[in-house]
């Protein structure tokens, strides 16, 4: 797949919540997918190259699923989950012999807490989601990543009250994080594309030890006693 032209004027869709599958279900049927790369960032290849070992990746919101394959063949066990039927049904046409690995989930549905993952990779996930959400979100990753487990990936820092993409401050993330979680590498990918050029970076946080209860979360981040 190519990379989406930033050119291509937005087609006009019928006003649905980004909170529900209806809002991107009508962008994946329609084949406007902006925020798709196309294909594998360098920042995930060469964490994957300098990684000592495969580790259970979970890919929320994964959308066209297209690091599915990359991390599969190097060995990784990779669960990718969609709740966009749409979404779901593109990734698995795309993956073909490897669509197993790809499956209509809620994040936050019930099924997904009694799992673990070594690894939670972000794409374009925490973005798209409202930002009344965020809270549930920090809760979530921290509920299913045990200790020195990774959230890795991409988080898109931007002002703007519109969105998607939601755009999230510096120190409202860590304000989510921290409390389970330290950043241990943050830096600005070379090959962003043009909806988040300039405004996204590459990071990791390890889960911190000694703290194995689920979280919750004010909205602003803060943590709340459970």
């Amino acid at each position: 797949m190519s990379k989406p032209d930033s050119n291509a004027a937005t087609p006009s869709f019928p006003r649905h919540d980004p909170a529900t599958p209806a809002f991107w279900d009508v962008r994946f049927d329609s084949s406007y997918t902006p925020w798709d790369q196309g294909g594998v960032p360098q920042s995930l290849v060469n964490y994957v190259t300098q990684s000592p070992a495969p580790k259970r990746t979970l890919i929320p919101g994964c959308g066209s699923a297209h690091e599915v394959r990359f991390l599969t063949e190097r060995g990784w066990d990779v669960t990718a989950i969609d709740f966009s039927p749409a979404a779901v049904a593109h990734a698995k046409r795309l993956l073909g012999e490897m669509a197993e690995h790809v499956h209509e989930m809620d994040f936050f549905g019930e099924p997904l807490r009694h799992q673990r993952f070594d690894v939670i990779y972000e794409r374009a996930f925490l973005c798209a989601l409202p930002r009344q959400l965020w809270a549930q979100w920090a809760a979530r990753v921290a509920e299913i990543i045990p200790e020195a487990g990774l959230l890795i990936g991409f988080f898109f820092f931007d002002e703007n009250e519109k969105g998607p993409p939601f755009g999230i401050s510096p120190d409202t993330l860590s304000a989510f994080l921290s409390p389970a979680f330290e950043l241990v590498e943050a830096r600005a990918p070379g090959d962003s594309i043009s909806v988040f050029a300039g405004k996204e970076k590459w990071q990791v946080w390890r889960r911190r030890a000694g703290s194995t209860q689920p979280l919750a979360f004010t909205t602003s981040g803060a943590a709340a006693s459970t």
